[in-house]
């Protein structure tokens, strides 16, 4: 069974691997995304790699934590860098194509050879890269929610899994808006498994999935969607539809005479970012569930958000989830980095010792916007505590409920006979272990 699975990643990762024959085909299609004028002292420098999509239907999302990936590297140089050394960026723009998602990945870990990198949105972006990462045994930060059911051993996840949003999100829509719901989602794993999951907590909520439909990434034609809605009546869309199609879906809403207080809908991505591209009046009254808002109040957040905003890179206008979980990647990379040197000496950083770094690792409310969280030590997902909000006429949220407590990440809640996931692998139920288990 081992040996079968080892063959089945091989496997996955030849696949990933099949266009690299020919290195003519990567110089070709490649060239690094120019770097910006980020500040940078004299000295020893870390390379880390920043692989988001600036062009395409993700960069609407994307973009922005690449920008504050650069807000923060700059303002680390400046400050002295990490552990007496400069960070380096190496920028690679995906283009929202999952193809130049593994190119990326590969040139930032074979020609840069990056300490870690960070990036990615989608599901299929991360799926697409971690075969490479494990096989060259890198390190990738995954600064956004997703739909769990993953044990892979050289990712660290920053953002939410389905136990920590849908869990919550079903039981509250259900009690404060009706039992009949209409989820939509864009056609891949992210959407396809988190409705899994969120229909499994809707019914035990005493709820009703009264209709389900995908639809492909970019796409941008509702209107055969909408009546389905209409005719299915129900109570709430629970939505999981993301970048360009996202904004395409909530301009169609509106354009269908849909209103939040007949026909709300709640998302655990429509988030502050795309509000502010559509207008407030198109996320007013709609619900988010997520980790963090612009509007947490606290000290920390405050900082992360002035500084932001006003440095050169916070063209954004907002901050979001996403941003704010990819600063939160970069201040556990930062840890990791000084407690690595500190134990062991400067010789001694390479991607295995910061990921083992990691394990546990702890963020104070003084240095996390969202509050306290906390790398879990066997999976490397977060501890932290999920929020529901509502869209204000401001296109700011109003928080509506949170958990009292930061909520365990528990990536196989629905599938126990799978095992548990833990530092060495996917330990099933029979004793054996599974590595880079999807």
């Amino acid at each position: 069974m081992v040996n079968t699975e080892r063959r089945r990643f091989l496997g996955l990762a030849a696949a990933s691997l099949g266009f690299v024959a020919s290195p003519a085909v990567l110089r070709r299609a490649w060239a690094d995304t120019p770097s910006l004028d980020v500040f940078m002292g004299s000295g020893p420098r870390l390379k880390v790699g920043l692989l988001w999509s600036i062009t395409g239907h993700l960069s609407v999302i994307e973009k922005p934590s690449r920008d504050v990936a650069l807000f923060w590297i700059d303002e680390t140089n400046r400050r002295g860098g990490v552990a007496g050394f400069q960070i380096e960026p190496v920028i690679i723009d995906a283009r929202s194509d999952i193809k130049a998602y593994r190119e990326g990945i590969l040139r930032l870990l074979l020609d840069h050879k990056v300490l870690a990198t960070f990036g990615g949105y989608t599901s299929v972006s991360r799926r697409a890269v971690m075969p490479l990462v494990t096989l060259h045994d890198g390190l990738f930060f995954y600064p956004t929610c997703y739909e769990g059911r993953e044990c892979w051993q050289n990712i660290i996840c920053t953002g939410p899994i389905a136990n920590q949003h849908s869990l919550d999100l079903m039981p509250f829509m259900v009690d404060r808006y009706g039992k009949r719901a209409f989820f939509i989602g864009s056609n891949y794993v992210w959407a396809r498994e988190s409705n899994r999951n969120a229909s499994r907590w809707l019914v035990d909520s005493g709820g009703e999935l009264v209709g389900e439909r995908y639809v492909p990434l970019g796409h941008a034609g509702f209107d055969d969607i909408f009546a389905e809605i209409r005719k299915q009546a129900p109570d709430w869309i629970f939505s999981t539809i993301v970048g360009d199609s996202d904004l395409y879906f909530r301009r169609a809403y509106v354009d269908a005479g849909f209103a939040p207080d007949k026909l709300p809908t709640a998302s655990l991505t429509t988030s502050e970012i795309e509000v502010k591209s559509l207008g407030a009046s198109y996320g007013e009254g709609h619900i988010l569930c997520a980790p963090y808002f612009q509007s947490i109040k606290g000290e920390a957040n405050r900082r992360f958000v002035d500084s932001f905003l006003a440095s050169r890179f916070g063209e954004s206008g907002v901050t979001h989830y996403n941003m704010e979980e990819s600063y939160l990647a970069f201040c556990y990379f930062k840890k990791a980095v000084e407690k690595v040197v500190l134990a062991y000496g400067a010789s001694e950083l390479n991607p295995r010792n910061i990921r083992d770094a990691s394990k546990g690792m702890d963020l104070s409310a003084n240095e996390s916007p969202e509050g306290e969280v906390h790398l879990d030590p066997d999976n490397l997902n977060s501890w932290l505590v999920p929020k529901i909000g509502q869209f204000n006429s401001n296109g700011q949220i109003d928080i509506l409920w949170q958990r009292a407590k930061k909520m365990q990440p528990m990536p196989y809640l629905l599938y126990p006979e799978r095992g548990m996931c833990m530092p060495d692998g996917l330990h099933l139920p029979e004793g054996k272990v599974i590595k880079a288990a999807s």
